[in-house]
């Protein structure tokens, strides 16, 4: 009798508690990728349909000069699944997830990279959690792969100051996220024009869920991240989410002015006292050091009028040139 009890409880428990269903969206962009794509969906498919999950892949070619659309489109017209969009030219990867993004329209969305470095084996996982309740599961580095001693560095130095400097922590973030429907309404309510998927990701909140991988390596060719593309990126993030180089340059200034008590204060009373030597050493440094503290300010001001000049020119941040759907055009 007190089994039977129990069993009912649990089952009125069970009945309150209400799993989520929903299609999952899969957006990846993709950029000089046509030599493998192929394979890397097919792999993704196959995990899904093994997990029985419901699922539709928006893939976004970025402007590649490759096969990619080739292949793109020819995987959207034999899959119905399968929608294929393609940029009019290269935007950068953070535009075509911007791409995939505002095309999706299911209850839950998951970003991932196309050379599969991020582990599909974990969709199903980063699922579950979903229909337990979590509005943003993401994929968090465990191991950063085969990157070199300096990226490592620089990257650790970038994630710090990022998270010592504004309200988000980076640390060991990707892009492998899962997104319920109402975190991608509130992504979409953010208008800048240039974007930071993973520190927007991050702002927006919600409840989250973080899953350790390990990066792997690529199936094959090489990574389309540059030193150059790395950094510019980092300093776009940094320049999104924080103005404290702007304060930089004020406590330079209280510092050059400290140091100008000081060696004037010297100066004075060694032209006083008689003991004033002939030389432009201490003139040729403090030119030095002054110009160039003027020079790096200048600088960082640039680069947030450059952001907000980008910003009031109101462009969009990119344009479809094609896309198939179900093996029919949509644009």
């Amino acid at each position: 009798m007190e089994q039977i009890e129990n069993i009912q409880t649990v089952t009125s428990h069970l009945d309150k508690v209400q799993v989520k269903t929903g299609r999952l969206a899969i957006v990846i962009p993709v950029y000089q990728e046509g030599n493998h794509i192929r394979a890397s969906i097919g792999e993704i498919r196959r995990i899904l349909i093994e997990h029985c999950i419901d699922y539709e892949f928006i893939l976004v070619d970025d402007g590649s000069t490759d096969n990619t659309w080739e292949q793109l489109a020819a995987l959207a017209c034999e899959n119905k699944n399968i929608t294929a969009l393609r940029l009019t030219r290269n935007f950068g990867k953070e535009a075509a997830v911007c791409a995939g993004l505002e095309y999706a329209d299911t209850e839950v969305l998951l970003v991932m990279d196309s050379d599969l470095q991020h582990p599909p084996e974990l969709i199903p996982e980063m699922y579950r959690y979903w229909q337990e309740g979590y509005e943003v599961v993401e994929g968090i580095k465990s191991d950063r792969g085969k990157e070199g001693v300096f990226y490592k560095f620089c990257s650790e130095i970038f994630y710090r100051f990022l998270s010592k400097t504004s309200s988000i922590d980076l640390k060991n973030a990707s892009d492998f996220k899962l997104l319920d429907k109402k975190v991608i309404e509130a992504w979409k309510r953010m208008p800048e024009r240039t974007t930071f998927f993973r520190g927007m990701a991050a702002w927006v909140g919600f409840l989250r869920k973080q899953l350790a991988f390990e990066v792997r390596n690529r199936t094959t060719g090489q990574s389309k991240w540059s030193f150059l593309r790395l950094l510019k990126l980092a300093v776009g993030a940094m320049t999104s989410y924080t103005t404290v180089p702007l304060h930089f340059i004020t406590i330079m200034g209280f510092i050059m002015f400290l140091l100008f008590l000081i060696l004037g204060g010297q100066t004075l009373y060694m032209k006083l006292s008689g003991q004033a030597l002939d030389g432009f050493t201490t003139v040729i440094l403090l030119l030095l050091i002054i110009g160039s503290s003027v020079m790096i300010s200048l600088g960082i001001i640039g680069i947030y009028l450059s952001k907000i000049y980008h910003e009031v020119k109101g462009r969009p941040r990119y344009l479809i040139a094609d896309g198939i759907r179900e093996g029919e055009k949509i644009c």
